[in-house]
């Protein structure tokens, strides 16, 4: 007979919510364990397999990468999806097969790090992210807009050494849960003293100011990389320190900057390349950082549930997580104006299982970039992220090439 545990015993075991395990079985990362004759459910050797896999990818995945400066890079976060282990193969690609390509389109930005390779390399960029915590990000690291440097460090200097003691928004809503109590009163804090600056700062600094607490709490929220959920045991207990971004000014002269829906805004804007990478699965991204959109947004709205989500998230939902994203897709391709489009994908159409699986299949994406021109396919090893419970081999990241000519 196979030795069987209830869930208690599991979530004492791995320091989990009740919450976070059921996701994760309604998502197919853990297989659905059998019921007993009470209704309770019976946890095998296999599950506690499935749990300490899902666990330790779920980890890898969001590993950040830390520059021994200490000042804050764009790419210091931890980010569903990030393209940061693929940069020098996008570049590579465009390198070799583009020509004539002086301004780029990143028109799903995410964390900006496809759209700061192409930046560094001297092209003008044109970013866009329907996340307003991402928009932010690019005016920190895009924008050539003044700023008072001094007065930036000084302020964030300043927000190190304070030392809050008043419940606020933050502290009442997510502490003791994402973050230590004493870290929530701290960013709540902080977060209210920069909305005090508005009248006394650019909205350069602001955004710079509001980007640097953002990836601060990233580095100590008591989550595997999301907000989708958090650990039932708060052993992220690390104080909250604020870094300095690291600027490059003199490369964003004709950056252009937007946050708003891709499909809308490539109606009004041309670039020689435009760069696509959309969500592809059900996994909204507005609910994986809906913590982080509501530091930056300070709407102070209701939350709700046990992750504690925004009750209104329509404004940052997208449809290429839908049944709509095909067609949402076609759409957006028809639109493009310019000499190349690039799309990113991985071969997880067939693949994985529950919310991993692609919305929109490869084919599909051939067939309708062919509408525009001739398509050339690249291809990378790369390590999927299945979330533990699958074990995909032959895993790639593929490139799609279109030179446009209609």
């Amino acid at each position: 007979m196979v030795p069987q545990v209830r869930t208690k015993e599991i979530l004492k075991q791995f320091n989990l919510s009740r919450q976070t395990l059921y996701n994760w079985v309604k998502d197919g990362d853990i297989t659905e364990p059998e019921k007993d004759w009470r209704g309770w459910r019976m946890w095998t050797k296999q599950h506690v397999e499935e749990i300490t896999n899902t666990i330790r990818k779920k980890e890898e995945q969001f590993t950040l990468p830390i520059d021994c400066d200490q000042r804050l890079n764009i790419k210091n976060r931890r980010y569903l999806g990030s393209k940061y282990k693929l940069l020098e193969f996008i570049w590579k690609v465009v390198n070799e097969n583009c020509k004539g390509v002086n301004t780029v389109a990143d028109i799903f930005g995410g964390t900006g790090v496809v759209a700061d390779r192409f930046n560094i390399e001297g092209k003008n960029i044109i970013v866009n992210d329907i996340l307003y915590s991402n928009h932010l990000a690019y005016w920190t690291w895009f924008s050539d807009e003044p700023i008072d440097f001094n007065k930036v460090e000084g302020l964030i200097t300043q927000f190190n050494n304070s030392n809050p003691l008043e419940k606020n928004y933050v502290s009442e809503h997510f502490g003791g849960t994402y973050f230590t109590e004493y870290n929530a009163r701290k960013i709540g804090y902080i977060r209210e003293e920069i909305e005090k600056l508005t009248n006394h700062i650019n909205f350069r600094e602001k955004a710079i100011l509001i980007t640097s607490l953002l990836y601060a709490m990233d580095k100590v929220a008591n989550t595997v990389g999301h907000y989708d959920a958090y650990r039932r045991k708060l052993d992220s207990l690390k104080e909250i320190k604020l870094l300095v971004p690291e600027f490059k000014d003199s490369n964003n002269k004709g950056n252009c900057i937007f946050n708003e829906d891709a499909n809308e805004l490539v109606r009004r804007i041309s670039a020689d390349l435009t760069y696509i990478d959309t969500p592809y699965n059900s996994r909204q991204y507005g609910d994986a950082y809906h913590l982080l959109e509501n530091i930056a947004e300070w709407k102070k709205p209701e939350v709700s549930g046990v992750a504690k989500k925004m009750i209104n998230r329509s404004h940052i939902k997208s449809d290429y997580c839908t049944m709509k994203a095909t067609k949402a897709f076609e759409d957006l391709i028809s639109n493009i104006s310019g000499k190349y489009i690039l799309v990113s994908y991985n071969n997880m159409a067939q693949k994985g299982v529950g919310r991993s699986n692609a919305k929109i299949s490869a084919e599909e994406i051939v067939e309708i970039l062919k509408m525009k021109g001739k398509v050339s396919i690249f291809d990378t090893d790369f390590q999927a992220y299945t979330t533990g419970k699958t074990n995909i081999e032959d895993h790639k990241e593929i490139l799609y090439l279109c030179e446009i000519s209609r």
